[in-house]
C-alpha cells in the first residue's frame, strides 16, 4: 500500500479534483492507496469537503488539527496514521501532479548511481510555473543547502516527494525542517534521488509563503547543518570554537606579556599596557573560549543523558537471525 498523505489549509476547491487525480494515478500503477488529507486549521470550509470526500471514498480518510499548527505537524500527524510501506506527499493546491507517481515509483526502484534502489524520491520542478521572486531566491537557497549538507538537489522544498517509511522512524521534523528531509534521511544513510516532474500554474487560492519563510529557512538551514554535522557531538564543534579562542587570546596576552617585560628595563618603550585595545580583546577571547568549552561538555552531557531519541546508526538489512527460544 502507498500512503498519500496531503497537508490541506484553506484549498476546498482543489481537493475533490485532487482525490480522483490520485485515485486515477493508483489505479494506473496498480497499486492500492490511502489517501490522508490533513486540515491545518482551515477556515474556508475544507474539513466539511474532506467528510464528504472520506464519505464518498473508502481510500480517503481525514485529520482535523484544533488550529494552524504548519506544514511540519500536519505532515507528522499524516506519518503517524500512515500504513503504507511507501509515503507519497504532495500539496493540495494542484501544482503538483499525482499522475507523476507510477514515474517516481519505477525511479525509486532503480535510481540510484549504480542502478540501486533509493529510499526517497525528490520531485525536482525543472519548468516551474511561479514568478521570478519565488523562483529565483529558491534556486539560491537550494544551492546553500547543497553548499552546506553536500545533498545537492534542485529541489529540497518540492511537496511532492515519495519516502520509504522506515525513514520516518529516524527522522523527527518540527517546526519548518520539513523542507530539509532529503538532508536528515541522507546523514541516516538512507539513499536520496531526484526525478524532474510537471509542475502546474496555481488555479485556485493563495500562496502561503511570504518573505519570511526565506528567513526562517536560513535559520532552519543552520539548525540542520548543526545536527547533521555534529547533532552526536557538539563539543566537536563548540570545543573547537572555544580551543581557537583560548590560543588566540593566550598568544595575544603572551606578546602583552613580553611588552610588559621590555618596558620594566625601558619605560619609553610603547604604550602602556592598559592603554592598548588588545588587552582587553585577548582576555574576552579567553572569556569566550572558556565559555564555549563549559557549553561542549553541557551539551555532551545531555547528549548522553537523554533518552526517546534517535539511535547513533540506522540498520539497513538484517540476515541469519534466529528467534530466541
Amino acid at each position: 500500500m502507498i500512503s498519500v498523505v496531503v497537508p490541506v489549509k484553506d484549498e476546498v476547491a482543489t481537493l475533490p479534483d485532487l482525490v480522483s487525480r490520485t485515485l486515477e494515478a493508483g489505479t494506473r500503477c496498480g497499486q492500492s492507496l490511502e489517501i490522508i488529507l490533513v486540515d491545518d486549521g482551515s477556515a474556508d470550509g475544507s474539513w466539511q469537503e474532506i467528510q464528504k470526500l472520506a464519505a464518498s471514498h473508502t481510500e480517503v480518510s481525514g485529520l482535523r488539527l484544533r488550529r494552524n499548527f504548519g506544514k511540519a505537524a500536519a505532515l507528522m500527524a499524516g506519518f503517524h496514521g500512515a500504513r503504507g510501506d511507501l509515503i507519497l506527499t504532495l500539496d493540495a493546491d494542484l501544482q503538483d501532479d499525482p499522475a507523476e507517481l507510477p514515474a517516481m515509483l519505477a525511479h525509486m526502484g532503480r535510481g540510484g548511481p549504480q542502478g540501486e534502489p533509493l529510499d526517497l524520491v525528490c520531485g525536482w520542478k525543472k519548468k516551474r510555473n511561479d514568478p521570478w521572486h519565488k523562483v529565483f531566491p529558491s534556486r539560491v537557497f537550494n544551492w546553500m543547502i547543497g553548499a552546506l549538507t553536500g545533498v545537492r538537489l534542485h529541489d529540497h522544498n518540492t511537496g511532492l516527494k515519495l519516502y520509504r517509511s522506515e525513514i520516518f522512524k529516524e527522522v523527527r521534523i518540527y517546526g519548518e525542517l520539513h523542507r530539509f528531509v532529503p538532508v536528515l534521511a541522507a546523514s541516516r544513510g538512507f539513499r536520496v534521488g531526484e526525478i524532474p516532474v510537471t509542475h502546474h500554474p496555481r488555479r485556485h487560492g493563495q500562496s502561503k509563503y511570504g518573505m519570511m519563510r526565506f528567513l526562517k529557512g536560513f535559520l532552519d538551514l543552520l539548525t540542520v547543518s548543526f545536527l547533521t554535522g555534529f547533532g552526536n557531538r557538539p563539543k566537536h564543534l563548540l570545543g573547537a570554537i572555544g580551543l581557537v579562542s583560548i590560543l588566540f587570546g593566550g598568544l595575544a596576552l603572551a606578546w602583552l606579556s613580553t611588552i610588559w617585560c621590555i618596558r620594566l628595563a625601558d619605560p619609553e618603550f610603547g604604550e602602556p599596557l592598559h592603554r592598548r585595545p588588545l588587552l582587553i580583546v585577548s582576555l574576552g577571547a579567553l572569556l569566550f573560549g572558556v565559555q564555549m568549552l563549559s557549553l561542549g561538555w553541557i551539551a555532551e552531557l545531555i547528549l548522553s543523558v537523554r533518552s526517546n531519541d534517535a539511535l547513533p546508526y540506522s540498520i539497513a538489512a538484517r540476515t541469519g537471525e534466529k528467534e530466541s527460544v
